[in-house]
């Protein structure tokens, strides 16, 4: 039986881990969810949830060294998967300073701690002594592999390239698992995921943005000509690319995950315009931002031949799915879109018209 850290796990993917886990894994006794709840961080996501006896919930910061590793030596984790970070890139480009210290700080805390109460030493990496019943998945993203031209794909092997601060903070994150695997033997995995969509997505990203603008009526922000081009992937089926990772998974290895989903960001907004019934006269173009990736595409050729795994969702099946459920829970969406978010909204966007 495991007992499990979840880092972050109620924010967008995080929370939809935690359900993924607890509905799909038997063999899991404990799962802790370790959130600082910022703004994207919402405990609604698993209300449905709380009362699960192997479910519980720690309020508090990974940068918080004497925190995690009290809730090692209380609930004796073997598993440990990380997704809590800063995540916008928008933000990232107004304030630098807390993606890397969540994200780079907040990592290295997380290692040290498992690397202490695992027991790893030095040693285990020339001896290749693994310890098979314990592991860090680090969850990482494709922005870390900087941008493509108008062919290729991202593969595990691809050069880290990363244009803004988000990215860079996330590739370092990266480069520091990889070394506690490398100098003290660690077994850690790495996932590297696609642009992710699905319910209980924080509305400053941009299928939930563009949707519950629209429900209002409001401009929909699209940043220069939006022909960025993005590789969609469900967040159900990136829940289950990780659980498959941490099954099968070789230690060390990284495994990037994708939707096999190519589409540009306007593509995206119009077609929520139309299952909507709304005018593309909403559309309103913005000036881009700075390092704007113009391409991403994930090469998932390893994790579905090595592991098994495949998306199981079509886009045109996940994005009906998504907008139902936006349809579905506009009282969700407008409890986390007051205050604080919409002050930051004026700020990235400006005075738009609507």
């Amino acid at each position: 039986m495991k007992n499990m850290l979840v880092t972050g796990g109620a924010g967008f993917i995080g929370s939809n881990f935690v359900h993924y886990i607890l509905s799909h894994s038997s063999d899991v006794e404990k799962l802790v969810n370790l959130d600082l709840l910022t703004y994207a961080g919402n405990l609604e996501n698993l209300v449905d949830i709380q009362e699960d006896s192997r479910y519980h919930f720690v309020h508090g910061d990974i940068r918080d060294r004497e925190l995690v590793n009290r809730l090692f030596d209380e609930y004796n984790f073997d598993t440990v998967v990380h997704f809590a970070a800063e995540s916008h890139v928008d933000r990232s480009i107004v304030d630098p300073e807390i993606f890397l210290t969540t994200n780079v700080i907040g990592t290295q805390m997380l290692l040290d701690a498992a690397k202490s109460h695992w027991k790893i030493h030095p040693e285990d990496k020339y001896s290749r002594e693994y310890k098979p019943d314990v592991r860090y998945l680090q969850v990482s993203t494709d922005e870390v592999y900087g941008a493509l031209g108008k062919t290729g794909m991202f593969q595990e092997t691809t050069p880290l390239s990363p244009n803004s601060p988000y990215s860079a903070s996330k590739a370092s994150a990266d480069m520091v698992v990889r070394a506690y695997h490398e100098t003290f033997g660690l077994p850690v995995n790495i996932t590297r995921c696609s642009n992710n969509y699905g319910p209980y997505q924080f509305p400053e990203k941009l299928i939930p943005l563009m949707i519950h603008n629209a429900l209002e009526d409001k401009a929909l922000p699209v940043y220069g000509d939006g022909m960025q081009i993005r590789d969609w992937l469900h967040v159900q089926d990136h829940c289950a690319a990780i659980a498959t990772v941490l099954e099968k998974g070789r230690i060390g290895e990284v495994y990037n995950i994708g939707g096999n989903n190519e589409k540009a960001n306007i593509q995206i907004v119009k077609l929520i315009l139309q299952v909507l019934d709304k005018p593309e006269s909403l559309i309103q173009h913005v000036q881009d931002r700075p390092g704007h990736d113009r391409r991403y595409a994930i090469d998932n050729t390893k994790i579905t031949t090595e592991l098994g795994w495949a998306p199981a969702h079509t886009f045109e099946r996940g994005m009906a799915e998504t907008i139902q459920w936006y349809l579905e829970h506009q009282k969700w969406t407008e409890r986390i879109t007051s205050g604080v978010y919409q002050q930051y909204y004026k700020n990235m966007y400006g005075k738009m018209n609507g």
